[in-house]
């Protein structure tokens, strides 16, 4: 099995303009915060190096990347690689130190107080792990709070309330309040607040790691439900590779404020940048994860062309019986253009493989 020649770092068919450009952000706790990203001498210490030498902590430094106008992006890494710093760096919650952060083209670091918050009123939604929710409010008053505090009538406001808390699945639970909520339906209630406002980008920080892993599961899934009916772009939270590889159209793996690989999850599995992330994604099973373009062979003089058709974005194990099944190599195909074969031993080297069955 071999990868392929070209691996594209940005979502396939997506419109030239990202919503969200970030370029070289730093975020540093400590004593002279600012001098840090402006040394290149200090630039290239290690954290802790850096902790030792000056007193000064890099949560985030020197992250690029862009996210695609309704495109699923995902941050991932272990407890202290930065992530959450990072978000919260991307709506001013934290205020950066250095880089920029744009924002439809717009500099969020350069925006006054004002501006600010009509971003995050109009244009951009937190969802968090830890609810927030106002007890003493029914499910739709809770709702309809940044609808309120943004001056909208409350007729208009109730009904917008009404129409997202349909949404995202709580009909009949208006007029119930947060303490008679399992946990899962109250972070659904944090979803309905996010969508209430109609903003151009959802962030989500660790939204579902305090849930039950049945209720995580059902979360996981009415993200991807919400997502493919309102087509919010997502900026998405998680510690979880699992839950990365589910909801994520990219993923960028993270690891003591530094990005270390961004890519697909077929890209981060079928070819890590190194060690770190290969150990990520050790226990992932590959069929679950590689597209045909991973494992597909050049044709052979010798190989019958008659077999059935497929495209190369088709994950191997939803490809296993069509090629098993098959007494000719299954071609691999994109607008009419033979990209290569899939033969019963390209399949079985996957599936068989030592990183397979866990």
């Amino acid at each position: 099995m071999t990868a392929p020649e070209a691996v594209p770092s940005t979502t396939a068919g997506a419109p030239d303009s990202p919503v969200i450009s970030v370029r070289n952000l730093w975020k540093v706790f400590g004593p002279k915060a600012a001098s840090i990203p402006a040394s290149p001498e200090l630039c290239e210490l290690s954290r802790r190096e850096l902790v030792e030498r000056t007193g000064c902590t890099a949560a985030v430094r020197e992250v690029d990347f862009d996210v695609a106008p309704g495109e699923v992006f995902v941050v991932m890494g272990l407890s202290g690689s930065g992530k959450s710093t990072l978000v919260r760096c991307l709506t001013r919650l934290v205020e950066p130190t250095a880089g920029q952060v744009l924002f439809e083209g717009e500099d969020i670091l350069a925006c006054d107080e004002k501006r600010l918050r009509e971003l995050r009123r109009r244009k951009f939604s937190m969802v968090f792990q830890h609810f927030g929710l106002l007890p003493h409010r029914s499910v739709l008053d809770n709702v309809a709070y940044g609808l309120e505090i943004g001056g909208m009538s409350r007729a208009e406001r109730r009904r917008r309330a009404g129409e997202v808390t349909e949404l995202v699945g709580l009909s009949g639970y208006e007029n119930h309040h947060p303490d008679q909520l399992s946990g899962g339906m109250q972070q659904r209630v944090g979803l309905a607040r996010a969508l209430a406002g109609d903003p151009d980008v959802l962030f989500f920080d660790e939204p579902f790691s305090a849930l039950d892993p049945l209720i995580r599961r059902d979360m996981q899934e009415e993200v991807i439900r919400l997502h493919h009916e309102v087509g919010k772009t997502m900026v998405f939270i998680t510690h979880d590779l699992s839950e990365a590889l589910k909801l994520g159209d990219r993923i960028l793996i993270m690891r003591d404020g530094r990005p270390v690989q961004c890519g697909t999850g077929d890209e981060l599995v079928g070819a890590p940048v190194d060690d770190y992330v290969r150990d990520f994604v050790r226990e992932v099973p590959r069929s679950h994860v590689l597209t045909l373009r991973w494992i597909m062979r050049e044709v052979r003089p010798d190989d019958a062309l008659d077999g059935p058709e497929l495209g190369p974005d088709v994950v191997v194990r939803e490809a296993i019986r069509a090629v098993l099944s098959s007494d000719r190599p299954v071609k691999v195909v994109r607008d009419g253009q033979l990209l290569g074969i899939v033969d019963d031993a390209e399949i079985l080297a996957v599936v068989a493989g030592p990183d397979e069955g866990h």
